[in-house]
């Protein structure tokens, strides 16, 4: 497989695959596609699901499951609107999933290879709660 990243129409790099997991290695996975609107939330709910005053969000249209582990555990945070995936054995949290948006969301900071340009946060949501 080329390992040259793609670029966009802008000149932004587009990765086609990346890889990531928990801290204990039990949930892995491989996305592939474009990263879509890398993103901070500072909303209470992501504080409280991360304990930290920030989380970091990317979206990808597919997410391949590869760990012993298979998918994460989900838990309904909105019923019938939005799940949030974490591991059962360490408890990362590392995905997300949302009934309006397409893309599965995955915390950035589960990917191994943090350093791609597409996965500069373009958008700071609840800015108004930031600490």
């Amino acid at each position: 497989m080329d390992d040259t990243p793609a670029v966009d129409a802008q000149g932004t790099e587009t990765a086609g695959e990346r890889t990531g997991g928990c801290l204990c290695g039990r949930i892995r996975f491989t996305t592939r596609g474009p990263a879509v609107f890398p993103h901070t939330c500072v909303c209470r709910h992501c504080q409280k699901l991360g304990g930290t005053p920030v989380m970091w969000w990317v979206g990808f249209e597919t997410v391949i499951w590869t760990g012993e582990g298979g998918e994460p555990t989900w838990y309904e945070t909105f019923e019938g609107e939005a799940k949030r995936g974490f591991c059962p054995t360490c408890g990362s949290r590392v995905a997300a999933i949302d009934s309006d948006i397409q893309e599965i969301g995955i915390n950035a900071t589960a990917l191994d290879d943090t350093s791609g340009t597409d996965l500069v946060p373009i958008h700071a949501s609840f800015r108004d709660n930031a600490a």
